[in-house]
């Protein structure tokens, strides 16, 4: 699976579109006390997110694997 667009929303969540069409948001939020995603805090740092098709990763060190974000996808309403 990969991820074919994924945006940065408010509330530290991932607006994500993967090939096979599947489209959703991803909370970021529950990670950002680990302390590879703390830096994320900064909302400008969060927004600097990179898409590496099968991951996305911060200049921080921290990122997320393609199936991690899928597997816990929350339905766009």
């Amino acid at each position: 699976m990969r991820i074919m667009q994924i945006t940065p929303e408010a509330g530290y969540k991932l607006d994500i579109t993967f090939d096979d069409g599947q489209r959703g948001l991803f909370d970021v939020a529950p990670y950002l006390e680990c302390d590879a995603f703390r830096p994320l805090k900064d909302v400008a740092e969060f927004k600097r997110i990179r898409n590496g098709g099968y991951y996305v990763e911060w200049a921080c060190g921290a990122d997320l694997s393609a199936d991690t974000l899928a597997s816990h996808l929350l339905q766009l309403v």
